[in-house]
């Protein structure tokens, strides 16, 4: 057994070392970049000093209870005590009132801070910029275990390295390759899910230069560990320049180099390819990547001209999706449930059940009888 001394070293060894570790990292959430990530930092902060007004009193009361009821000399005792107005005010007005100011909270930075929601390009005229600018469009498509980032109007694509001009809105326009993910910038804007087959969105802009990260918010398997990319805010020049480098060298991204990066790895440095196929990320998320497969848009067509989306409820009735089992097409209007039928409108028919007949039972009285085997 270790003498107490030595253990009690080792336990401030333990904090020190836990303490410049801490100090060490970087708390991106709480050093934002941009202005999103920005108030989301506030409302975190505003919302944990809201709930810290019932939090600190009810622990300080805690203890001035237990000290002034205590039992033996000095404590108070009252035992006809039952009822307090004005403590009975402060036990519910105090909550009541955190609730509200909580409820109106969520309720504008729902609105306010949803990620759909474009920038207001007039309030981001940062580095000397005179007028608003037209957003930035990145596509990002979530690969196991890695990020591809796609620049449609520069032509470009990169792997893991995510590079902004500062002060210039962006959208994202993000989608999966093979299973949910979520897409995190934690010092630019908060986290929205990337799902296979369906895009999200996100617009965020970032109001100084940095060299922070990103990262996926959702297991995804072995290599959801290393599934981090770099951010970087740059000038416009300086945007301009990395654009012109990418472009220079590198190889291009076209059918045959996704369907090798799509197969998952591990821990993958920055990859910069010269030029992008033109319609990469559609077919990416329409999912027909691979030589011969049909996209989605074609085959709601075929289905559309089939007739398939025809119909006043058909928006709303699985329009786009084939007949199954070789029915024809629906027209006209949704048939009405029998449910809701009068029996006049229901009609009457044979019975297709064989009526039971009580006085010949030949599961009873012969179990071999082949009539048991009768399913008419």
């Amino acid at each position: 057994m270790l003498p107490h001394s030595l253990v009690a070293r080792l336990k401030v060894l333990a904090f020190a070392a836990s303490f410049l570790l801490l100090a060490g990292c970087e708390r991106a959430v709480f050093n934002p970049a941009g202005s999103i990530a920005r108030q989301q930092r506030d409302l975190i902060t505003i919302s944990t000093v809201l709930m810290l007004f019932i939090i600190v009193p009810v622990m300080v009361l805690i203890v001035v209870f237990a000290w002034r009821y205590r039992k033996g000399k000095g404590g108070t005792y009252d035992p006809h005590f039952d009822h307090s107005t004005s403590l009975e005010l402060v036990i519910w007005s105090a909550p009541l009132l955190i609730i509200i100011m909580l409820g109106a909270l969520t309720w504008s930075s729902t609105h306010l801070l949803d990620p759909f929601r474009p920038i207001d390009a007039k309030a981001t005229a940062l580095e000397g910029r005179a007028e608003p600018v037209k957003p930035l469009v990145v596509q990002v498509v979530s690969l196991d275990w890695k990020w591809l980032f796609i620049y449609p109007e520069q032509g470009i694509a990169t792997v893991n390295d995510l590079v902004l001009p500062v002060g210039r809105p962006v959208r994202f326009d993000i989608t999966s390759s093979n299973m949910m993910n979520t897409f995190y910038a934690p010092t630019m804007a908060g986290m929205i899910y990337a799902m296979p087959g369906m895009q999200s969105q996100l617009n965020a802009v970032l109001d100084r230069p940095v060299d922070s990260f990103g990262l996926s918010g959702n297991y995804s398997g072995a290599g959801f560990s290393g599934m981090r990319f770099r951010i970087r805010g740059v000038s416009d020049q300086q945007f301009a320049g990395w654009v012109g480098q990418a472009r220079a060298g590198g190889k291009a991204l076209d059918t045959a180099e996704y369907l090798r990066l799509v197969k998952p790895s591990e821990r993958v440095p920055a990859i910069h390819y010269a030029a992008a196929q033109e319609d990469l990320y559609r077919r990416i998320l329409e999912r027909c990547v691979e030589p011969g497969k049909s996209c989605m848009s074609d085959v709601m067509a075929r289905d559309m001209a089939r007739g398939g989306g025809e119909g006043p409820h058909s928006s709303h009735s699985g329009a786009g999706m084939p007949p199954r089992g070789g029915s024809a097409p629906p027209h006209g209007d949704r048939p009405e449930g029998a449910l809701m039928k009068s029996p006049d409108e229901k009609g009457t028919g044979p019975n297709v059940t064989k009526p039971t007949d009580p006085n010949a039972a030949p599961g009873v009285t012969k179990p071999g009888d082949p009539a048991n085997r009768n399913m008419t």
